[in-house]
């Protein structure tokens, strides 16, 4: 109930303005790929979320793709940015060493799925919605038991021995949307942007809101995704150095990681609804470097507990970004 109450006004808000925009909207020049690396070895742990990997493509062809007929429009006089972004995740219990399952603690769990998005900003109104539909699957099929074993032999770290009572394969599908708005800006060197969110499908479904500040010396947030191409930087600074804090609050519906898959029930452990979080916070500050169409961000992330017994948890991500 809570989750619908969120998802229903964030679906709706841009509907009223589609039969103004059709003609006024614009598809952007920019040809991005950005690349994402996350492990919770930094604060030297190893467990819950432990690894991860995205590989986000933003291309014009993209606008092309059938599953835009399904996103949302977005406000009147957008410029669109069409992608597809990959996800890679694992997640494992306290301690990697057991080989039984441990009750009540994190089932391991891993999924690889794709996004095909659209993200709609207004330069004028500071405001941006982006849409998307996933789709993948959670399961050993996503080979996280042979990549965390030979990256723990490579580093001669413990060897990883309960993913056989991983999460069994099923099915990711679903649907999500954010949606942003400048609250606050001082010139170009402070900018406060809050943020509402929600996604409904097989592996998550949550309802949240956020408040993003940056500083330093930076493009503004509704320019463009972060970099732009060759073509669309005239008049742009080269050089960004900033920095930017991200907080974050969800009202969790369902967390197929913990709670297995929706149509497969076969997993052999999985944790009951009644000990997941239902609310979960999550804090992120980055630094963020960019010349030209070049850009490198690392992050440190933090979470609070997702379900009952388990402890606050933290991790590093670092990004690389290029424009082509």
């Amino acid at each position: 109930m809570l989750v619908r109450r969120w998802l229903i006004p964030l679906l709706l808000l841009p509907l009223g303005t589609l039969a103004q925009q059709k003609a006024a909207d614009s598809v952007s020049t920019d040809r991005l790929v950005f690349y994402t690396f996350a492990n919770d070895a930094f604060f030297r742990t190893d467990y819950y979320f432990t690894q991860g990997m995205t590989l986000n493509l933003v291309l014009p062809g993209l606008r092309k793709s059938p599953v835009n007929k399904i996103l949302l429009p977005g406000p009147p006089a957008s410029i669109r940015h069409y992608g597809v972004k990959l996800h890679y995740d694992g997640f494992t219990p306290l301690r990697i060493q057991d080989d039984t399952i441990r009750r009540g603690d994190r089932p391991y769990a891993s999924y690889i799925y794709a996004t095909l998005y659209r993200t709609a900003t207004s330069p004028a109104a500071k405001r941006r919605l982006t849409s998307g539909l996933s789709f993948g699957f959670i399961g050993p099929a996503a080979g996280a038991k042979g990549f965390q074993t030979k990256v723990h032999e490579l580093l001669d770290a413990p060897t990883p021995r309960g993913w056989d009572y991983q999460i069994r394969n099923d099915v990711v599908l679903g649907y999500e949307a954010r949606v942003e708005q400048q609250i606050l800006a001082v010139g170009r060197a402070v900018e406060v942007i809050g943020q509402g969110q929600a996604s409904l499908g097989t592996l998550n479904t949550f309802a949240g809101g956020g408040l993003l500040v940056r500083v330093g010396k930076m493009t503004p947030y509704f320019q463009n995704l972060g970099l732009a191409s060759r073509a669309n930087r005239a008049g742009l600074a080269k050089f960004q150095l900033y920095a930017t804090g991200l907080a974050e609050g969800r009202l969790v519906g369902y967390n197929a990681t913990m709670q297995g898959g929706l149509f497969n029930r076969a997993s052999p452990y999985t944790l009951p609804a009644s000990d997941i979080k239902r609310v979960v916070g999550q804090g992120t500050v980055s630094l963020v470097a960019a010349y030209a169409g070049l850009s490198f961000r690392t992050s440190a992330v933090w979470i609070t507990p997702e379900f009952r017994g388990s402890r606050h948890h933290a991790w590093v991500q670092f990004g690389l970004g290029v424009a082509f």
